[in-house]
């Protein structure tokens, strides 16, 4: 029988494909379940310190708001999310891609309130924890195909917390928002 994988380690290079190794070396150290509640807690702290007034800015013609930002990170969670999900529970089916810049572009979250979007990360990452802490040990080492691509529960865990740590450092360094 296999033992289960130690959700401290990172995951081996088979687990996920290699882009995704930028977001997985940016998790800090421990057990994901908790980086995943802990990174959550001090996410909505960092957001509602920011000024509404603030977050239609842009760093640069063309680049996302900081509101698309925060709308782009909810739908990628959701995404990731789903996927291991879906890959946890032995669903065999491969899914497909995902083209971010066609979700920003139609999610219209420059309309919405930055409150709003705020609490929606807190319902996205509330729903993201709450799966992650309830897996089975054996659905951790799970894989599954998603954009023709191999990748395991365990390395989507990681891919999520990292994803949110790559988006906070760009509104921190190129939006300037400290």
């Amino acid at each position: 029988m296999n033992q289960p994988l130690d959700l401290t380690e990172r995951p081996a290079p088979d687990e996920a494909p290699q882009y995704f190794f930028q977001y997985i070396e940016k998790v800090p150290a421990g057990d994901i379940r908790d980086t995943l509640e802990a990174q959550g807690a001090s996410t909505l702290e960092y957001l509602r310190a920011i000024p509404e007034e603030r977050t239609l800015e842009r760093y640069e013609t063309g680049k996302w708001s900081v509101r698309e930002v925060l709308g782009h990170i909810n739908d990628t969670e959701r995404v990731f999310v789903y996927r291991a999900f879906w890959f946890a529970r032995g669903l065999g089916a491969a899914l497909p891609g995902f083209d971010q810049d066609e979700a920003v572009s139609e999610a219209g979250s420059d309309t919405r309130s930055w409150e709003s979007l705020i609490a929606e990360f807190e319902a996205v990452r509330s729903a993201t924890t709450t799966l992650f802490r309830h897996l089975p040990a054996a659905a951790w080492s799970r894989k599954g195909v998603a954009s023709e691509r191999t990748v395991s529960v365990r390395a989507l865990a990681f891919i999520t917390a990292g994803h949110l740590e790559h988006h906070l450092r760009l509104l921190r360094e190129r939006y300037a928002l400290v």
